[in-house]
């Protein structure tokens, strides 16, 4: 999972005498919601969590392979239908749409030593002896860089600071020798070691940018190398502590001669998605399926990320699967299928190797982090989908995350709650979720993209201070957490997977409180927008209103013509005025499908760079509350055809704030001359 973007705001409603106000159950019945908040339990999900974060699941590894297993036969266990792991061949060739396949990788041995001289009987020099072990691959796996290549290596070790420019390397000689880098390893490697000859890499990246950054210098951070590099090495990861002590050392002019052994490489094999349903009852609608995902590959222990996404969604199955066998809960119309793939990769490898699944799916819940305890420091959100495809079920979504804001704020302050939903080993805080923007990171990417345009419900937190490091374990989940992550998503699914024109007036309702929320947001951000995009705001807002009451028809009544925007005949804005490529129109071909940077590997950068162009300007543009990957995925989403380039441009502005038309008309000119988007004349 990576950064997270801009939060929205959310409040917790409160009387003037400082009582909560009563609220009752969202969408579903009372007896619906006592039902589940009765038998969804932190405790199970967290004793799944614990298996699944035993293993070291890298792609198509053995690690992940046993994790699968473990999954498939608890879904069996829980009475589940169609359980099966599906396999996808990864050779590094096959493409599924935008992911190139990457090999499987796997490791049986890596450690890395600190070597002293040796001394004879009468005090000389008898070689090198083995005397500090740094990293052990079998006592912690994340010490190995994924990707790393079998080695045997003794070298000195030599300080070149960051690591990814020439001039850290300035008057130092690495030919052979160990490179100390603060980098990952994947950002060095074809300076160091294929332009300059380091024999292999040891790294002390840092986690993810937050509060806490730097904060704890005992983490060890997950690494990586770039899997497609022509120049194949190793990389072992040491924590800032240690990196401070070598670091010392040689800058007094002291040696280092460390000894590398590891015994990893990729390998031929398939990515593994598990899958199982919870069939649907009616004969008309059980083909439309919602869908729970997570991601079940991570380095180990993982656990909050992403062991607790997919341990809930488990406990989802176990708990709808049970109430329905007991008459508890009426079988939903639709079927509800679960979802446990490898990051991103898994998912576009299921949704291009196997289609009908993308044609099934009507929506998405999507849960990757959802059990961090208070020591992680993590926030909970119920995430929005991006303006490309607004949806009903996010205000869905949001429904019953308030709820649990409500009950739970009310037990914790004391005052009396019906549905606490607290485990009996687990905290007692209030939830605090946030109704947040959408934020890029995970699998729900996937679905939103252009290609595919399923509506994805995000449950995440963050930040969490522990995120990819031999920190994240389980000792640091909230088995309440995971109840109440459990409780929102299957209220969610559930009540998706059941939807029909009954609901519609409780329905269109909470429509209007989404729409509210989105317009709020929004009017915050508005004194930081030009005027001409400003003005324009209004009417797209409307036409994002009239995009969700289309969505819901089409949801309950199959194709209806979409009419998502009714483009006018020139846009809002005033640039117009000044330039005709304001008027430009593109379309995305319906190849290949997926987003263009993946795990791995970035579609439309290869494609670009076999052109020998320099890369378009939109890619490294820092806006108000986004950055190039944001503004990219979203032109490209909003590129159908009937949007302008200057459409484009005024609604990536409102949602990542303000960028220059020529940098959105540059980037569509860009994705098509790497065959992405077509023009329209």
């Amino acid at each position: 999972m990576t950064r997270m973007a801009v939060l929205a705001a959310m409040t917790i409603a409160m009387l003037p005498s400082g009582t909560v106000r009563a609220q009752a159950p969202p969408l579903l019945t009372a007896s619906e919601v006592s039902a589940l908040a009765q038998e969804l339990s932190g405790e199970v999900a967290k004793r799944n969590l614990e298996g699944i974060a035993r293993f070291h699941r890298q792609r198509g590894s053995q690690g992940f392979h046993s994790a699968a297993e473990l999954v498939a036969e608890r879904a069996r266990a829980y009475g589940l239908s169609d359980v099966t792991i599906l396999q996808f061949p990864a050779d590094g060739k096959i493409f599924y749409g935008t992911q190139r396949s990457r090999p499987p990788w796997d490791a049986e041995f890596a450690e890395l030593w600190e070597l002293k001289a040796a001394s004879d009987e009468k005090g000389g020099n008898a070689g090198w002896r083995a005397a500090v072990r740094i990293a052990s691959y079998e006592a912690e796996p994340v010490v190995l860089a994924e990707d790393s290549e079998s080695a045997e290596v003794t070298a000195d070790l030599v300080d070149v600071g960051d690591g990814t420019k020439d001039s850290d390397y300035a008057a130092k000689d690495v030919k052979g020798k160990l490179v100390l880098v603060s980098a990952q390893p994947g950002a060095v490697q074809d300076l160091a070691v294929g332009k300059l000859g380091a024999a292999g890499i040891v790294s002390y990246a840092q986690n993810q940018k937050t509060a806490w950054l730097g904060e704890d210098e005992n983490l060890v951070r997950w690494g990586h190398l770039e899997t497609f590099s022509e120049h194949p090495t190793f990389g072992f990861m040491v924590s800032l502590k240690t990196a401070r002590i070598l670091r010392d050392r040689l800058a007094k002019g002291e040696p280092i001669r460390l000894h590398a052994v590891l015994r990893a490489g990729q390998h031929p094999g398939n990515y593994q998605v598990v899958t199982a349903t919870i069939p649907g009852s009616d004969p008309q609608r059980k083909d439309d399926e919602i869908a729970f995902s997570c991601h079940l590959d991570h380095q180990r222990p993982g656990a909050n990320d992403n062991a607790s996404g997919c341990a809930t969604i488990l406990e989802v199955a176990r708990t709808l699967q049970k109430l329905i066998n007991e008459g508890q809960l009426a079988r939903p119309a639709r079927t509800i299928r679960f979802i446990w793939p490898p990051e991103i990769e898994g998912t576009m490898a299921l949704l291009n190797g196997k289609p009908e699944f993308a044609q099934r799916i009507k929506a998405v819940v999507h849960m990757d982090m959802v059990g961090g305890a208070p020591v992680t420091e993590a926030v909970f959100h119920v995430t929005r989908g991006p303006m490309s495809l607004p949806s009903f079920v996010h205000d869905v979504a949001w429904a019953f995350g308030e709820f649990v804001n409500q009950q739970s704020y009310q037990f914790a302050a004391g005052i009396p709650a019906e549905y606490p939903l607290v485990a009996p080993e687990g905290g007692k805080r209030a939830l605090l979720a946030q109704d947040t923007a959408y934020t890029m990171g995970s699998d729900h990417d996937v679905y939103q993209d252009s290609s595919f345009r399923i509506p994805a419900i995000y449950l995440n937190d963050w930040p969490d201070r522990y995120i990819h490091t031999n920190f994240d374990s389980a000792a640091n989940i909230d088995p309440t957490k995971l109840k109440r992550a459990a409780f929102i998503g299957a209220g969610s699914g559930y009540f998706l997977a059941g939807l029909s024109e009954k609901n519609l007036p409780g329905l269109h309702a909470m429509l209007q409180t989404g729409s509210d929320i989105r317009k709020a947001a929004r009017d915050i951000r508005m004194s930081s927008l030009p005027a001409e995009i400003a003005n324009c705001a209004d009417e797209i807002e409307a036409q994002e209103d009239w995009s969700v009451e289309i969505e819901l028809a089409r949801f309950l009544h199959g194709d209806v013509e979409k009419g998502r925007t009714e483009a006018h005949p020139t846009p809002c804005g005033l640039e117009m005025a000044h330039s005709s490529d304001g008027d430009l129109r593109f379309r995305r071909k319906p190849e290949p499908r997926g987003l263009l940077p993946v795990f791995g590997y970035d579609y439309f950068a290869d494609h670009w760079q076999a052109q020998h162009l320099a890369a378009p300007g939109l890619l490294h543009y820092q806006g108000l509350w986004g950055e190039g990957e944001e503004y990219a995925y979203e032109v490209l989403n909003f590129a159908d055809g009937v949007l302008s380039a200057q459409q484009i441009r005024d609604r990536v502005s409102l949602e990542y704030g303000p960028v220059p038309l020529p940098l959105v008309v540059e980037y569509l000119r860009a994705l098509e001359k790497v065959g992405v988007v077509e023009p329209l004349k």
